[in-house]
């Protein structure tokens, strides 16, 4: 059992802090001890070699509960890494490569390089080609050139969405193999 003060504590109020003269209180492995005045409740907690915590002020009468505290806090610390790991797995950038019907081989290689470092990150990859002109009757060509870039990167790359025309485009979506 420890006594924290205020300024250290800003979650929930334990032990002294609490200053209602009733509340409910909680054991330890989660029964109803009923309501009991202040210093019943911390004899309790005392007692039991835990903490009583101020779980809601609000309710009529507050509750609150006898448990060790900082094991409270540790647990409520792990969940919320957990959650934010959680939120940064789902959030996976997605890194466009824009490459034409006509590209030379220096430029679609350069592209290559670039898209397998973002794969190689755990980034997904989206390939486009945005017809010019004339090239739009002829998109078999463009076709051609996701192909080649998909059998580039099929060593570390599965596609995602296949080769799909959009307006004056065509694109495809690459993601990184498990």
């Amino acid at each position: 059992m420890e006594v924290f003060d205020i300024a250290n504590n800003k979650d929930n109020l334990i032990n002294e802090q609490i200053k209602c003269k009733e509340m409910m209180v909680i054991g330890p492995n989660g029964e109803q001890l009923g309501v009991k005045n202040r210093q019943d409740a911390l004899t309790l907690a005392n007692y039991a070699g835990f903490d009583l915590v101020l779980m809601s002020e609000g309710a009529n009468p507050p509750v609150c509960k006898i448990m060790d505290y900082n094991r409270f806090k540790y647990e409520k610390k792990k969940k919320t890494k957990e959650a934010q790991k959680k939120q940064r797995e789902a959030m996976v950038d997605i890194k466009e490569f824009r490459l034409s019907v006509t590209i030379d081989k220096h430029d679609f290689d350069t592209r290559v390089n670039n898209a397998k470092k973002a794969l190689l990150k755990g980034d997904k990859v989206k390939a486009s080609i945005r017809f010019k002109g004339r090239q739009i009757a002829h998109p078999e060509l463009a076709k051609d050139v996701l192909k080649r870039f998909e059998e580039s990167l099929s060593d570390i790359a599965e596609i995602e969405i296949q080769p799909k025309m959009e307006g004056r485009s065509i694109f495809m979506q690459l993601t990184p193999k498990k």
